[in-house]
C-alpha cells in the first residue's frame, strides 16, 4: 500500500526530514519528485495569510493524492500545505512523490501541484508594505494548468 501523508498547518516542515520519510516507508523507488514552494513576494508584498476549510481541505488533498498513486503508480506521496500568516520567502507548500522512475514521480508531482493549486478549498490573502490587504482571484494559467490533466 503506497504511503500518502496530507499535512495542513500552520507549522514549519523540514524538507529533508519529509524526503528521508518518504524514502524510508515507500517500497521500489527509483526516483523522487519534488516541489517547494514558497511566498512569492514583489509589488510590495510582504506576507500572506492562508485560510483554509479544516476536514474538507484535507479530504480534496488526499482524493488528489490517491488520484496521483493510481494514475502514475506511485510508491507514495507527500502533501504539506501551511497556512496562517507566511511572510515573504518562507515555504509554503511541499509535494513530494516517490516511483519506481523519474517520469512518473516527476509527472506525479506536477499533478499535484497543479491540481491542489485550484482544486483545495485555500484562500490567500495578500498583506502590502502600504497596508492593503487584498484576497487573490484565480489565476487562468492555473485553471489552465489543472484542467490539462
Amino acid at each position: 500500500m503506497p504511503l500518502i501523508r496530507i499535512v495542513v498547518s500552520e507549522s514549519a516542515f523540514d524538507m529533508v526530514k519529509e524526503t528521508a520519510r518518504l524514502l524510508t516507508e515507500s517500497d521500489g523507488v527509483g526516483g523522487v519528485g519534488s516541489f517547494l514552494g514558497v511566498v512569492r513576494g514583489g509589488n510590495g508584498l510582504v506576507a500572506l495569510t492562508l485560510e483554509h476549510y479544516p476536514g474538507m481541505c484535507e479530504g480534496v488533498l488526499t482524493a488528489l493524492a490517491q488520484e496521483a498513486v493510481a494514475r502514475f503508480s506511485l510508491a507514495g506521496c507527500t502533501v504539506i500545505h501551511r497556512v496562517g500568516r507566511l511572510m515573504v520567502g518562507e515555504p509554503i507548500v511541499l509535494v513530494l512523490t516517490a516511483a519506481a522512475h523519474r517520469a512518473a514521480a516527476l509527472d506525479g508531482t506536477r499533478f499535484l501541484i497543479d491540481r491542489l493549486k485550484t482544486g483545495a478549498p485555500f484562500w490567500k490573502m495578500e498583506e502590502f508594505a502600504d497596508g492593503r490587504r487584498v484576497w487573490v482571484e484565480s489565476r487562468a494559467e492555473d485553471e489552465a494548468a489543472a484542467a490539462g490533466w
